[in-house]
């Protein structure tokens, strides 16, 4: 761990706007959140994910839930006021967002889309989301994002009675 960290477009965003954050390296070939958040040692409802989707519309939304949950794409999409939305497809991510697979964060996007956090964010003091890159997060607290972009929450997640 002798190497100098370095920042990603996350963390100098977060600087920027004098946002306090604690970065957290890990090994990148770690996979799911489920892993990332036991490398962390916390709990996976506080480690959150970024799904980037499209609406019927045409336009992007990004959405913030836990990693051990699955986005109902039916509650993500009357979130925003969409009649339906969908995933974006992977190939579009990047271009789109300038993040990769496992390494997209809500945090210093190219655009700023419209996001929902999944309403349990506001239950933690911290949470964690994307560095920017895989083997990186961040530990913010959730109101801080405030200051670099606009968020809103509701219940995005596929309840546990609906199987």
């Amino acid at each position: 761990m002798g190497k100098k960290e370095e920042k990603t477009n996350v963390m100098r965003t977060l600087d920027q706007k004098k946002v306090p954050y604690i970065p957290h390296l890990f090994d990148a070939d770690t996979r799911s959140g489920e892993e990332i958040a036991e490398i962390l040692g916390e709990d996976p409802s506080r480690v959150f994910k970024t799904l980037v989707t499209t609406g019927k519309t045409g336009q992007h939304y990004v959405f913030d839930i836990p990693v051990n949950e699955e986005l109902d794409l039916k509650k993500a999409a009357k979130a925003v006021g969409e009649k339906s939305i969908d995933m974006l497809p992977q190939k579009e991510l990047l271009p789109l967002t300038g993040y990769i697979h496992g390494g997209c964060s809500p945090i210093g996007m190219k655009k700023q889309f419209p996001t929902v956090f999944h309403q349990t964010a506001h239950d933690y003091d911290r949470i964690f989301v994307s560095g920017g890159r895989v083997g990186s997060q961040v530990e913010v607290h959730l109101e801080d994002l405030s200051k670099i972009f606009r968020y809103s929450l509701a219940d995005l997640v596929v309840s546990s009675q609906n199987v």
